[in-house]
């Protein structure tokens, strides 16, 4: 089907769906799908890079030290967020920060084009048809004009990257001003990234999961008799089953002093990269929901732990040796 024979029926659609005629025409005013949209969804740094790869690219110290500074910026909001919805505020700055650096980078690409051209693409077009109806609603209900509506290449909006449908399911107006508004207002921006994590089973008595060790020997028998979980997301297929804390200490895990494991009633899968390691904990399944891919998760996890942690001193330099004063000479006087 060409580009122009599917818009010509998401534009049936959209009227039939109750979207109004002057959204649909100028929305939809698209000439042709963004090839740079279609080679970004083959190119996946999730799916490309290695765990530890991906983990060194996204914890950088800048990006640790600006989410410090945040965390300290907004902690009167954040801590009634948390009270609120359970959620802590460091995984609350977390996301931000993985999303759209802290909001400085919230994406520039025409949502309903973006959207239009992943819909058209077979790849994945039953999910992003229907974001695209999602998006056309959003414009319909007047939340943001069209001409303001950019994000990601992948069609995510605002500064918590929301797609469409969770845009439509869980944003929050936290500071009753009438409009969800995760573009620019930072109450309606945590509070929805914690009303999303929380409606995805965020439990605020529990953390998501720690570090771990392995000898080789217990990581290969733990690899061979071990079985993965079963779901479509990929991520979870790539991690054990869950287990007992005392069942995992019995496999040979440790924590990365090589001391036991936290005397816990509670179960854990692991989740292997190349050389680390991780037991995870139930709410880190709310966190591959925000997205499916292990690298992902733990790099928002991880950063939520070293941006709450104390700022590492300052080395402090060396002091320069003052240089010896070179004697003067003395000028003579000619008489």
């Amino acid at each position: 089907m060409s580009f122009t024979e599917f818009l010509a029926g998401v534009r049936s659609e959209a009227l039939s769906r109750g979207i109004r005629q002057d959204i649909v025409d100028a929305a939809l005013n698209i000439e042709e799908p963004l090839p740079l949209v279609l080679e970004r969804d083959r190119t996946q740094a999730e799916t490309v890079l290695s765990l530890e790869q991906y983990l060194a690219r996204r914890l950088t110290p800048k990006r640790i030290r600006m989410g410090r500074e945040m965390l300290a910026r907004h902690r009167e909001l954040l801590d009634q967020i948390t009270a609120r919805y359970g959620v802590p505020g460091r995984i609350l700055v977390a996301i931000w920060g993985v999303e759209s650096d802290f909001g400085r980078l919230s994406g520039i690409r025409p949502t309903i084009a973006a959207l239009a051209t992943l819909a058209w693409d077979p790849r994945r077009s039953t999910f992003f048809r229907k974001e695209l109806f999602d998006a056309l609603e959003i414009l319909n209900r007047g939340d943001i004009d069209l001409a303001q509506l950019k994000g990601s290449w992948a069609g995510a909006m605002g500064q918590p990257q929301f797609m469409p449908s969770s845009y439509l399911k869980y944003a929050e107006d936290f500071d009753g001003d009438g409009r969800k508004d995760i573009w620019t207002t930072p109450g309606d921006i945590f509070a929805s990234i914690a009303n999303y994590l929380k409606g995805h089973g965020w439990n605020a008595k529990e953390t998501w999961g720690r570090e771990v060790k392995a000898a080789p020997e217990a990581a290969r028998r733990i690899a061979s008799d071990i079985k993965r979980r079963e779901d479509a997301c990929k991520a979870r297929r790539d991690m054990t089953v869950a287990l007992p804390l005392a069942r995992w200490h019995e496999l040979g895990v440790r924590v990365p002093n090589g001391g036991p494991l936290p005397k816990a009633d509670i179960e854990a899968s692991l989740v292997s990269g190349t050389t680390r390691r991780f037991l995870v904990y139930p709410n880190y399944d709310a966190l591959l929901e925000y997205n499916c891919a292990n690298a992902y998760a733990l790099s928002v996890a991880l950063l939520g732990d070293k941006i709450a942690a104390p700022a590492p001193p300052e080395a402090k330099k060396p002091a320069t040796p003052k240089k010896k004063a070179l004697p003067q000479r003395t000028r003579k006087t000619r008489k």
